[in-house]
C-alpha cells in the first residue's frame, strides 16, 4: 500500500504542471504556518498524530526513566548522569571546597541501589559499577566537611562494602593520556577515502569485526556519558531482506546487503523532555565513529536515511518490537565492497560555506 502511494506521488510529481501547482500551494501554506507561533499550531492541527507520537515517545521514555529507578538493570544511566556530573566537579579549575550538594546523597542512594542487586542476576556492567565506586571515592577524599548532606553520604557509601578491586578510574591529569601517532594527513585521507557504498560483495561480515568497530563507536562523545543508543545487528539474510525492505532509501538494493544494522536512540534514559533530541546527537556522533572504523577493518557502509514518516514508523516499531520510546535514528548497511561497483562522487561544499568566524578583523 505504502509503495503504491509513493510510485502515485512520483508519477504525479513528474508532471510539470502538477509539480509547479504543489510548490505553489506548499509555498502559500508555509508562508503563513511558519511566520508565528500561532500559524505553526494552526499548522499542526491536521497532523496532530504525527507530532503527537513525538510527545508519547517522549513522555514513555520519562515513565520509563522513572519506573526503571527500582528495578535490576546492567547499566543504570541515572547514575552514570551523577557520577559524570561528579568528574565535571572534581576536574573544575579552580575547584570548589564544596560541591555537588545537591545531588551527592541521590548520587549514593543510586549507587546503593545498583550494588544491592541479588545474586541471581549476573548482567550487571562491572565497569560501570567500578567507575561509579572510583569516583564517588575521589570524591569524598577531596570535598571538605562542614556540609551535613555531604557527611550523610560520606558515612552511607563508607558503610557499603568494598567493590571489587582497587583501581583508578577516576579524573586523571591530561598529560597521562596516551598519545596518538595518527596524522592529520591520516584522517583525512581517511575521511576522503570513505564513500557510501551500496553494492557488496556475497560475502559475510564476521561479527568480531562489528563488535571490533563499536569500541571506537562508544568513545565517542556522549551528554552526561549516559550512551543513549544501541545498534542492533540483523546478518541473518531473510532478516536482513524484512528490515532494510521498510525504509524507502535502500529501494534498489537491499536485496543484496550483508549486515544491516539498525541504530537506535533510548528515551526512557531521561527525566526531562528538555534531552529529548540528545539519543539523536549521541548516536549520531556514534555512528560516525563506527562507519570510520569499518574502513579500518576493510568493510563499507551507507546510510539508509530514516525519515519521521508514520506509516513506517508504525511497520518498524511492529517489525522490531520497539516500545514507544525506543527511536529508530537511522540504518546501516555494511559489508565488503564490490570493488566494480560505482560509487557517487559527492562533491561536498566549500570550507567558505560551512563555517563563518564572527567579530574578527580581516
Amino acid at each position: 500500500m505504502i509503495g503504491t502511494l509513493k510510485r502515485f506521488a512520483k508519477n504525479a510529481l513528474a508532471n510539470p504542471t502538477i509539480r509547479k501547482t504543489y510548490n505553489t500551494a506548499n509555498r502559500a501554506v508555509l508562508e503563513a504556518a511558519g511566520s508565528s507561533r500561532v500559524g505553526a499550531t494552526l499548522y499542526s492541527l491536521p497532523g496532530f498524530m504525527t507530532f503527537n507520537r513525538e510527545q508519547w515517545a517522549v513522555l514513555s521514555g520519562r515513565r520509563g526513566y522513572y519506573r526503571n529507578l527500582g528495578r535490576h538493570r546492567a547499566n543504570h544511566v541515572e547514575l552514570r548522569r551523577n557520577v559524570h556530573r561528579l568528574e565535571k566537579g572534581i576536574l573544575m579549575q579552580p575547584r570548589r571546597d564544596v560541591f555537588a550538594r545537591d545531588y551527592i546523597e541521590e548520587t549514593v542512594e543510586f549507587y546503593e541501589a545498583a550494588a544491592a542487586r541479588p545474586a541471581s542476576f549476573s548482567n550487571m556492567d562491572a565497569g560501570e559499577m567500578q567507575w561509579a565506586h572510583d569516583v564517588l571515592a575521589e570524591y569524598f577524599s577531596i570535598v571538605t566537611d562542614g556540609d551535613e548532606g555531604i557527611a550523610r553520604a560520606r558515612a552511607r557509601f563508607n558503610g557499603l562494602p568494598p567493590h571489587g578491586t582497587p583501581s583508578d578510574v577516576h579524573p586523571y591529569p591530561q598529560r597521562m593520556l596516551k598519545r596518538t601517532d595518527i596524522t592529520y594527513d591520516q584522517v583525512l585521507e581517511l575521511a576522503q577515502s570513505r564513500r557510501s557504498i551500496r553494492w557488496f560483495e556475497d560475502k559475510p561480515v564476521p561479527r568480531e569485526l562489528i563488535d571490533k568497530a563499536l569500541l571506537v563507536a562508544r568513545q565517542s562523545p556522549s551528554a552526561c556519558n549516559r550512551l543513549p543508543y544501541e545498534f542492533e545487528v540483523f546478518d541473518e539474510p531473510e532478516q536482513v531482506k524484512q528490515v532494510a525492505g521498510i525504509p524507502f532509501g535502500a529501494a534498489g538494493y537491499s536485496h543484496q546487503i550483508p549486515t544491516l544494522i539498525v541504530v537506535k536512540g533510548d528515551l526512557s534514559n531521561y527525566f526531562s523532555p528538555r534531552d529529548r533530541h540528545v539519543p539523536y546527537i549521541d548516536a549520531s556522533l556514534a555512528t560516525m565513529g563506527f562507519i570510520y572504523a569499518l574502513e579500518t577493518l576493510g568493510l563499507s557502509s551507507s546510510v539508509i536515511n530514516w525519515p519521521d514518516f508514520e506509516p513506517l514508523e508504525a511497520k518498524m516499531a511492529k517489525t522490531l518490537s520497539l516500545k514507544p520510546h525506543q527511536r529508530v535514528i537511522m540504518l546501516l548497511a555494511v559489508g565488503y565492497p564490490d570493488p566494480d561497483a560505482l560509487v557517487a562522487y559527492s562533491q561536498k561544499k566549500d570550507i567558505a560555506n560551512l563555517r563563518t568566524f564572527h567579530g574578527l578583523e580581516r
